[in-house]
């Protein structure tokens, strides 16, 4: 696993992500969606597994979920799941909140 640090500090993290939002970064070549819950940060892939579309222009809810701005399809942050198991689930990154910032984990062959 490659540990990639995203920001200094969880203060820094809260000021450039806010609360309930999601956006599109990119690591090592792929583009990842980040989004801030009320739970913390989370990574999924950015193409929604359903038609491609960026899961970053979507929302977040309080089920701890993203979703999908083109056909409101649900993927759970933790897991990857598609709360109706309609399609594949989104792959997921782990994210850690460390002293010295906070990282999201790529694994090395991507």
């Amino acid at each position: 696993m490659d540990w990639i640090k995203i920001f200094d500090s969880e203060e820094e993290a809260a000021r450039e992500l806010p609360l309930t939002k999601a956006k599109q970064i990119e690591l090592n070549g792929r583009k990842i969606c980040l989004a801030h819950t009320r739970t913390g940060f989370y990574a999924v892939a950015d193409a929604c597994p359903h038609l491609g579309e960026s899961l970053s222009k979507g929302t977040t809810n309080y089920l701890n979920e993203v979703v999908c701005p083109w056909h409101s399809y649900r993927y759970h942050l933790i897991s990857g799941a598609e709360c109706k198991n309609r399609t594949r689930d989104a792959q997921t990154f782990p994210v850690e909140n460390r002293s010295d910032g906070i990282y999201i984990g790529m694994p090395e062959n991507s």
